[in-house]
């Protein structure tokens, strides 16, 4: 049995593997950056190395650094967790010749199953249905071109080695294909060290199914069951669940044996992930094969009733798996959420900052896997995942009332997060119903709700609401309605009350009298006929107003006399700002161009993602301040146009 263990990762993964590795008896040896010397996974291990500076491909992607932390620590093993890594077939093969055991499948079936362009072509010699598209050695843009003219369009731009939505891009024409590829293949490289890329004809609203496979040295291998993930933004996965709503046993039996062989095909060993895409009509498609542990493997957990990273450890050792498929059946169902630093006001864009509020649900609400906790800094040079939330529960039904309940009692403070976008999803109808593809968000969501100087009128009734029960209300002077100007993020609201001690009159934009219906853990209040249910609870800098799913900072702003004359801000001016920090990878325009909307101006690179930074509308620039490879603070600008 493995005695000392090397977590070759950081985050909430290394802190998982960490916990298994501990109920063991197994010695948890960790690894860190100059950049992670105070994070929660460092504290987690009974052991730990410095390995480098932040950058990633200095650190946690350096094999010879990794390595060295394992010989210096007396590991005997070593488990790569996901990212980074976890799917290099050179790193498996690094850590066997010299002399540990890799926690995780063959050098060889890495190698074959890590390429998603041999991966297709192993699983179509296997009978396993494939999505038409274009996956061969040759990677000039001449025959990538023609190859997609053939396949038609949409069309997906895939990377090869890797996945997580990077190097991932939808063209839907041809015209659009070059700087597609372009930057398919940059951010590709840039995360997994090859630009190589796959086509595939582009199914527009299917579900994304996958399969948890776990195999042992000995060529028995089982599957324990479909994960849904079909909620998806940019590629990466938001919300998963088991089992899927719409998988029946029998599309079950057929979709796992099409794992099964997929992963026999190279004869597979240990725990790892075949993706599918199930359309309308039950018919599958293979889209590849996951080599190491998946985010979502925990909600497997909770149905199957397993510790996966245990089994992992176990096989890894030598030892047989104990069960048939028979003998494999799910339970109940559970969900997970991926809690990420990112801004649902800027279209979800990273966020950096330091967690100075950090409040979770208890164990017995739901599990947390996080890797950051009060006072972690969060910075640009990881992913942004902070925490997965996953709950469980006897149905589904019970279970998403729990992630209801679950994510009305997470708090992060310090930096934004995508918590809004999460409490949206889980209040909305169809997620309630099940009816969920690929395309879930992009059908329902307007974004526009999580905007900063979004101030919906119910928020405002319960801001005023609580503040007339607390006393924090203005009274009336000499017969006179008093200016009362609400604040939440950029937005103002100015009303005037009229307040008496028989209660309160709303004038402005609202107006009528101010009721209070209910008052317990969820407030109902009124003006006029405009009803509002929420929840209320003081905050930081007034009220916090959970209400349709997103919850509202709501103070008091000084009052205004008379209305203020508009200033001339940033889009009036002509500044382009970073909207967060970043490096610039590519500057598109230079001074004199003319420029008309959503014309591309610059590329900037966060958190292991390109984002490109677009003309808000027609003009001329005027100058350029971005430079191709500088690293620039949030609120940097970037260009200037001018009319």
């Amino acid at each position: 049995m493995i005695r000392r263990l090397l977590i070759a990762n950081r985050g909430e993964i290394a802190i998982r593997v960490a916990r298994t590795a501990h109920e063991m008896g197994i010695a948890a040896l960790g690894i860190y950056s100059t950049a992670d010397e105070r994070a929660c996974h460092v504290r987690a291990m009974d052991e730990a190395r410095c390995i480098g500076p932040a950058l990633a491909r200095d650190s946690y992607l350096n094999i010879e650094a990794v390595l060295g932390a394992a010989r210096a620590m007396g590991a005997d093993a070593v488990h790569p967790g996901y990212g980074f890594l976890s799917e290099r077939a050179d790193f498996a093969r690094a850590v066997l010749d010299a002399g540990l055991i890799f926690v995780g499948p063959s050098p060889e079936a890495m190698a074959a199953m890590g390429s998603k362009i041999e991966a297709k072509q192993k699983a179509r010699a296997a009978d396993v249905p494939v999505i038409p598209g274009y996956d061969g050695a040759a990677q000039d843009l001449a025959t990538l071109r023609a190859r997609a003219e053939e396949i038609g369009f949409p069309l997906l731009i895939k990377a090869s080695a890797g996945g997580g939505g990077r190097g991932m891009r939808v063209v839907d024409s041809i015209g659009e294909f070059d700087e597609a590829l372009d930057a398919a293949k940059r951010e590709a490289l840039a995360a997994f060290g090859d630009e190589s890329v796959l086509l595939e004809r582009y199914l527009r609203s299917p579900r994304h199914i996958e399969f948890q496979i776990l195999g042992d040295s000995y060529g028995n291998i089982v599957h324990f069951g479909e994960r849904e993930c079909s909620i998806q933004r940019r590629h990466q996965k938001v919300v998963e669940e088991a089992p899927s709503t719409v998988v029946s046993p029998e599309l079950r039996a057929q979709m796992g044996e099409a794992a099964l062989r997929a992963a026999r095909s190279v004869g597979y060993s240990n725990a790892g992930t075949a993706e599918f895409m199930l359309d309308s009509d039950d018919s599958f498609y293979f889209l590849e094969m996951n080599a190491r542990l998946q985010v979502e493997h925990p909600i497997t957990e909770f149905v199957y009733g397993l510790d996966l990273v245990e089994w992992q450890i176990r096989v890894a050792s030598g030892e047989r798996l104990p069960f048939s498929q028979e003998q494999i059946q799910p339970r109940g169902a559970a969900i997970e959420v991926r809690i990420c630093a990112e801004d649902p006001s800027m279209q979800m864009l990273p966020s950096t900052g330091t967690i100075d509020r950090w409040e979770v649900p208890h164990p017995w609400e739901a599990r947390v896997d996080s890797g950051v906790a009060l006072g972690s800094e969060v910075t640009l040079h990881y992913d942004s995942l902070l925490a997965k939330l996953i709950v469980a529960a006897p149905t589904r039904e019970e279970a998403v009332r729990r992630l209801q309940h679950a994510l009305d009692r997470t708090h992060i403070g310090g930096l934004r997060t995508n918590l809004p976008l999460l409490r949206w999803i889980a209040q909305d109808e169809a997620f309630a119903r099940g009816d969920t593809t690929t395309s879930f968000l992009a059908e329902r969501l307007d974004e526009s709700r999580f905007a900063r100087a979004a101030f919906p009128r119910e928020v405002q009734i319960l801001a005023l609401a609580a503040m007339l029960r607390d006393g924090a209300l203005p009274w009336r002077i000499a017969g006179i309605a008093l200016p009362v100007a609400l604040a939440r993020g950029d937005a103002r609201a100015t009303l005037r009350i009229d307040r008496s001690p028989a209660g309160a009159i709303v004038h402005g934009d609202l107006t009528g009298p101010l009721r209070i219906i209910g008052n317990g853990a969820t407030m109902h209040a009124a003006v006029g006929d405009i009803e509002a249910h929420g929840r209320v609870r003081r905050g930081d800098c007034g009220y916090a107003i959970l209400w349709e799913g997103i919850e509202y900072e709501v103070g008091l702003a000084p009052a205004p006399e008379v209305e203020s004359a508009g200033g001339i801000g940033d889009e009036r001016s002509g500044a382009i700002r970073a909207p967060m920090p970043g490096k610039i990878l590519r500057v598109a325009v230079a001074p004199g161009d003319r420029v008309e909307a959503r014309t591309l101006l610059v590329v900037l690179e966060a958190m292991k993602m390109e984002h490109r930074i677009e003309a808000p509308g027609g003009g001329t620039v005027a100058a350029v301040h971005a430079r191709e490879g500088a690293t620039v603070a949030g609120g940097t600008t970037l260009v200037e146009l001018e009319a």
